[in-house]
């Protein structure tokens, strides 16, 4: 039986667009994409003030990629020295390649430099022109833009009289259960940072889960 040539177009067209029961071929992964440019004003805000020990004009702004929660794509901030922009792709660059999730990426000015919001708040942040905290007298190594704070509640950090900051990452002090967001030894994170001879805080006596630094401070 011949058919017409109407139908045999419209099967043409329908196999095409099913592939005929074959199997459809995965979506492309997205990939990791990041912009360094020099930090507006606005997006230092409350984080930077005179006399801190980092010129405004040695910070830069990444904006990067980074996998959220939601397993999407999202376009997330971060402020550094100028120095610590490659390990710090490196790192993120790595994680992304691992699909690990991200809850958010702000600069800290959107926390009015508050580093108690910004934890609260599950926030990834570095420079933060600030003393550490639960111990007033020192500097952070965040004042120099050096060191990054990744998921903090996820990865919580205990301050020198035992604290738990922030306090809904109490439940994430045990770490012999893996869960998403979790930095954890061996990971893409403690993995690229090693390589680009960062510190992390995981392995401290007072335990700072969340932070990577250039030096071991």
């Amino acid at each position: 039986m011949r058919h017409p040539p109407v139908l045999l177009a419209a099967a043409a067209a329908l196999c095409v667009s099913t592939t005929c029961g074959a199997a459809q071929p995965p979506a492309p992964r997205p990939p990791f994409a990041a912009a360094v440019t020099d930090v507006p004003g606005a997006k230092l805000g409350a984080s930077h003030r005179p006399g801190c020990p980092v010129a405004a004009e040695h910070l830069r702004l990444i904006r990067m990629n980074h996998w959220g929660f939601d397993g999407k794509v999202h376009r997330g901030e971060l402020i550094a020295h100028r120095d610590a922009v490659e390990p710090l792709l490196h790192a993120f660059g790595r994680a992304f390649e691992d699909r690990f999730p991200i809850r958010r990426m702000r600069v800290m000015a959107e926390y009015g430099g508050d580093d108690l919001k910004a934890m609260a708040d599950g926030n990834t942040s570095a420079y933060n022109c600030r003393q550490v905290v639960g111990d007033p007298a020192k500097l952070s190594r965040h004042a120099w833009g050096d060191a990054v704070d990744i998921n903090p509640v996820e990865n919580p950090y205990v301050d020198v009289r035992g604290v738990v900051h922030p306090p809904t990452g109490r439940e994430f002090l045990r770490r012999d259960r893996s869960r998403p967001g979790m930095i954890e030894d061996g990971g893409a994170f403690v993995t690229a940072f090693r390589t680009a001879g960062w510190y992390w805080g995981g392995r401290w006596g007072n335990p700072d889960y969340q932070h990577f630094s250039a030096n071991s401070g």
